[in-house]
């Protein structure tokens, strides 16, 4: 027999760690290879650990909600045959501050006589280890109800309940008896967030929509954010799309939206204005080499993601409106993969998929700009004609340019979408796909 390590895999270079949220095997279960094992959400994405070996699971070294480093073994698995591989021991992965307050547990007696209960008055769940935690630093029930949970489905992890004692001496708190040992103290406990009658609802944002809240709110305070707003005539487009389409389906396999065929558009444009392609840190502009569009995708729970299409500037069509199928159905099934929503170096949001006639998205940092398409709607327009001008109903959509002032100014924003434009309304009907 030997003992295979799995490891919590590397997701991109700018993720370092992940947070455990559910076990899919037990110890015990047999494993097959390629087998998800465990789940895990990091700060861009949720996916699954597969497993690279066959086997049965022996052992697991991180429980629900902790919070891992790439790299750290977080299961065994025993395999048929080989040398037996030394298992690196749970405690050498957990965070110092843990392990100090697990010590603390392990000395402590039972200090609050108030119980800490598994789950509480509303509903919330508290694990054993946040439970022990609680006890141990005499935190109360209504101390833990008032905790804002970063853990699956709004629960509180250990990092949550370390952080709250931490800066517990600055919150105001409720009485807290003491053990019979001790005389009674009065001690602050931070009030509750929100007040609420009978028939109001309390809802708890989930992990990515506290991440997505935080990410707006930061590039807002970092980006001068500009607007440019243009119309484009998108007839052509719209009655070549419904000539080929059928034909497009029958050969590729793939439906022909809207999207690849503007997002074509956008990565020709961008050649053109590589200055657009910039990202700021601090006071240095880092010129992108390559043209990495940013999609932004609706998920089943109402959250944004933005998945990348990397080198879209050496797409042709056939290859965009696959490359846009795919990571649009993986982002909707929870599927995507972390390096597949990072490195973008502009992005497209459509919000004419929900109806809006034009919007003012916020830039997706540390880019200097994002395009928002409006909805393809039918109006009437002059048509100018060597014979006169005359009024014909025409498919428009309006396009928003949100950029970063500080070091994109007003001409090349809005020449960047004129030239869009241009692109765009250019199109030929008869060409083929």
């Amino acid at each position: 027999m030997a003992r295979f390590e799995l490891k919590l895999p590397k997701m991109g270079e700018s993720v370092a760690e992940a947070t455990i949220t559910s076990w899919l095997k037990e110890v015990g279960d047999t494993i097959e290879m390629d087998e998800a094992i465990v789940e895990i959400a990091t700060d861009k994405v949720d996916s699954e650990v597969p497993s690279e070996v066959e086997g049965t699971l022996v052992e697991i070294l991180f429980e629900k909600d902790a919070v891992v480093e790439v790299g750290a073994t977080i299961a065994v698995i025993e395999t048929e045959g080989g040398d037996v591989v030394a298992v690196t021991e749970a405690k050498e992965e957990t965070p110092k501050e843990v392990v100090a307050v697990e010590k603390t547990i392990e000395k402590a007696v039972e200090t609050v006589s108030e119980p800490i209960t598994k789950t509480s008055d509303s509903g919330k769940f508290y694990s054993p280890l946040v439970r022990n935690i609680a006890q141990a630093e005499n935190v109360s029930m209504i101390e833990l109800e008032a905790i804002a949970g970063t853990g699956k489905d709004g629960r509180v992890t250990k990092s949550d309940i370390l952080s709250y004692i931490e800066n517990r001496s600055s919150r105001p708190i409720k009485t807290v008896e003491k053990s019979v040992a001790k005389p009674e103290k009065k001690e602050a406990v931070k009030a509750a967030p929100v007040s609420v009658n009978g028939e109001d609802e309390v809802i708890e944002m989930s992990r990515m929509g506290k991440l997505i809240a935080k990410h707006m709110v930061d590039s807002v305070q970092t980006s001068a954010h500009v607007q440019s707003f243009i119309e484009i005539d998108v007839t052509n487009i719209v009655k070549w799309r419904t000539k080929v389409k059928d034909a497009f389906l029958k050969r590729e396999g793939e439906k022909l939206t809207f999207t690849p065929i503007l997002m074509q558009a956008v990565a020709t444009t961008i050649k053109k204005y590589p200055m657009i392609n910039i990202a700021l840190h601090g006071d240095t502009i880092i010129k992108k080499k390559n043209i990495n569009l940013g999609m932004a995708a609706a998920l089943p729970d109402g959250n944004l993601i933005v998945p990348v299409i990397k080198n879209a500037d050496q797409l042709n069509l056939v290859g965009m409106t696959k490359a846009v199928n795919d990571l649009a159905g993986r982002a909707r099934g929870n599927q995507l993969k972390p390096d597949e929503i990072q490195g973008g170096t502009y992005t497209v949001t459509n919000v004419g998929g929900f109806g809006s006639v034009m919007g003012t998205p916020i830039i997706n940092q540390p880019q200097v700009a994002i395009l928002a398409l409006g909805a393809i709607r039918k109006v009437p327009a002059v048509i100018e004609t060597p014979d006169g001008d005359f009024i014909g109903i025409r498919q428009k959509m309006f396009v928003s340019h949100s950029y970063d002032h500080r070091v994109v100014n007003g001409a090349l924003g809005g020449m960047f979408i004129k030239t869009l434009k241009e692109i765009i309304e250019s199109w030929d009907v008869n060409q083929d796909f």
